[in-house]
């Protein structure tokens, strides 16, 4: 028996790493390319993006649609980026989604690989590209807690649980929200990363989006007056722990009445 639950247990522990080994940043890095020294953010962004974006967004960021052999012989495919604006660019960067490794699976955050200036001007390019939302700054001190509970179980419980712990969907995995900022989860609310719904301003208005943000931050870190948070894993950890007290207690049972047979 110890075997067994050993073997689940180490299954467990790999399975989200070998999930996220293919959605790591490539192993070489950034390029700086030539000119990326230059002193304007869209003329370093314009360099960075060459060198490292557009094998799978195409060099103008029309977006390339099969699998292609681009710049450095890697081969990309990617979606265009005209219009996407400043948003999307700072979410996809800042949370190491991009760059891809691989186009083939999904993207999950990871180490982030340029500098913060760098960042700055691959945005600035990427919105130069057409006319895209800016990024949100949202104001989550000015939201509701209770509000935004109740619009994250109709809106986002369903594949985020509750607890924001995130879980398993079909074809895809969710992530959990604890290393998520209050830019980043406005940004997703509007980009819809993957398979998650994009949520437009007259679905969540600003004011929602204010509530929301509030009570991921509160969920990140409860008031757990009055019990044991387990983990804050969602409900399957608090029926481990049942099944494990009714063994025990079934074990104690049965030892009592076998020294009262014996008796």
């Amino acid at each position: 028996m110890k075997a067994v639950f050993a073997g689940l247990l180490v299954l467990a522990l790999l399975v989200p790493v070998a999930a996220r080994a293919g959605s790591s940043p490539p192993h070489v890095g950034i390029v700086t390319g030539a000119g990326a020294h230059g002193n304007g953010l869209e003329e370093l962004g314009a360099s960075l993006f060459a060198a490292n974006c557009s094998s799978c967004h195409g060099a103008l960021g029309q977006g390339v649609a099969k699998p292609t052999r681009g710049a450095g012989g890697v081969v990309g495919q990617g979606p265009p980026l005209r219009n996407v604006g400043a948003l999307a660019a700072d979410f996809y960067l800042r949370t190491g989604y991009m760059p891809l490794k691989d186009p083939r699976v999904q993207p999950s955050r990871s180490r982030v690989l340029f500098t913060d200036r760098q960042i700055r001007a691959l945005v600035a390019y990427v919105a130069s590209l057409g006319h895209g939302p800016a990024i949100p700054q949202p104001q989550p001190q000015l939201g509701s807690i209770a509000a935004g509970q109740k619009l994250f179980t109709q809106s986002c419980a369903g594949c985020h649980q509750i607890a924001t712990e995130g879980g398993y969907v079909t074809g895809a995995r969710v992530p959990p929200l604890e290393d998520a900022s209050a830019r980043q989860i406005a940004q997703a609310v509007r980009i819809g990363p993957y398979v998650m719904p994009k949520f437009s301003s007259t679905q969540i208005s600003a004011t929602q989006l204010n509530d929301l943000i509030a009570y991921v931050q509160y969920a990140k870190h409860p008031d757990d007056r009055g019990g044991w948070s387990i983990g804050r894993l969602g409900p399957w950890p608090e029926g481990l722990v049942t099944w494990l007290i009714a063994i025990g207690a079934l074990v104690c049972v049965c030892l009592l009445f076998g020294k009262r047979l014996r008796s």
